[in-house]
């Protein structure tokens, strides 16, 4: 495999903006205005930094909590759908609860929240309006929202579990078409602006323009990218090459791109397995997420890929795309609900700081009004 993959199939991108360049000290920038001075990550990392990892997930947990302008943009649509809730409960009246109930069900439904949460919920509001403990209409919105909040709280966390090893490995996978290189190339972007020196891997073999598209990715972010090659080398062979080249430089995350595929191709399917047992005999441990990339727009039909994908390689985390262009909102809470598998990261928006990292309260208050 070292035929194929020489030291020439490793490019580097140097980053547009160096947090200092070397022919200037430190005390040079100190005594600059501090409008020109260049801009510093408020999180850095050195090599020797203990809970490095730690660190970063939690920084990108707060910082979540300061993006809700986007993530309430980006559910727009399905805050729209879910609008009409708040036309039922205004006029609530205790004689009418069987029908301002059987409304709010179908917009859920509407929003992809699915029969089996959405039944669990209009049911639990019932019981509580009946036993007297929901008597406003604002009372049953706050009941809604926090019983769909239990929902998303049941998985385990949302934080990116890299471990205690450097390089953490991370896995990107998913069918064609939803948004995998994108969204390696946002995640890539928004961990590197928080410190994190990345190394990114041409995994997605299959395709052809799919390693010109990770390159384009790798030169917007100014990270290091391993790409295969010749045509004929193995994803194995790369993230394998790309992994072992972490390790020698102190990389801190290597980012995996893999081919897209259908869950039902079990070809394909086994080859994600080689990839994971590859990397794991360099990096013990690895790897340490697995993302699956899912488009939103495709609603509950999304359920059977994500299980086919979890039972193949057992999925850590799911990244959910262009849900600024649906209406199906409701299906982040089924496929948390249905698998127990956290959302880890949600696209709202084309732009490169536009893949967010899950919240679920934040969440829980931008679809609805």
């Amino acid at each position: 495999m070292a035929s194929l993959l020489s030291s020439s199939s490793l490019r580097h991108f140097p980053s547009k903006t160096p947090l200092t360049p070397p022919s200037y000290g430190a005390a040079f920038f100190l005594n600059l205005p501090k409008s020109t001075r260049p801009c510093r990550s408020s999180f850095e990392c050195s090599a020797g930094q203990t809970g490095f990892f730690q660190k970063l997930g939690r920084l990108i947990k707060e910082k979540a909590k300061n993006d809700v302008d986007k993530l309430f943009s980006g559910f727009s649509k399905t805050r729209n759908n879910l609008a009409v809730i708040d036309e039922l409960l205004l006029y609530w009246n205790l004689s009418d609860t069987d029908r301002v109930l059987d409304e709010l069900e179908e917009a859920l439904l509407v929003s992809d929240f699915g029969p089996r949460i959405t039944i669990k919920i209009v049911e639990s509001l019932r019981d509580d309006i009946y036993a007297g403990r929901l008597k406003t209409g604002s009372e049953i919105k706050d009941a809604l929202k926090r019983s769909i909040l239990e929902f998303l709280t049941k998985a385990p966390k949302t934080e990116l579990q890299l471990g205690f090893r450097k390089p953490a490995v991370i896995m990107i996978v998913g069918v064609n078409g939803g948004g995998k290189t994108t969204s390696l190339g946002k995640l890539a972007n928004r961990l590197k602006n928080e410190g994190a020196k990345i190394l990114l891997a041409a995994g997605d073999t299959f395709r052809a323009a799919a390693s010109d598209q990770l390159e384009i990715w790798a030169e917007r972010t100014g990270c290091e990218i391993v790409v295969a090659e010749t045509e004929k080398a193995k994803a194995s062979s790369v993230l394998s090459q790309a992994v072992k080249r972490g390790k020698e430089q102190g990389v801190d995350i290597v980012l995996c791109d893999t081919s897209g595929r259908l869950h039902t191709n079990y070809s394909l399917m086994e080859e994600l397995v080689a990839c994971k047992k590859t990397v794991s005999k360099i990096v013990p441990g690895a790897p340490n997420e697995i993302l699956l990339v899912l488009d939103g727009t495709t609603g509950l039909n999304m359920l059977p890929q994500a299980r086919e994908f979890n039972e193949v390689v057992g999925v850590t985390g799911f990244i959910l795309t262009k849900l600024d262009g649906s209406a199906r909102g409701g299906c982040v809470v089924s496929v948390v609900d249905e698998l127990g598998i956290p959302v880890k990261f949600v696209g709202v928006g084309e732009g490169i700081d536009d893949l967010q990292p899950f919240d679920a309260e934040t969440f829980v208050n931008a679809i609805f009004s």
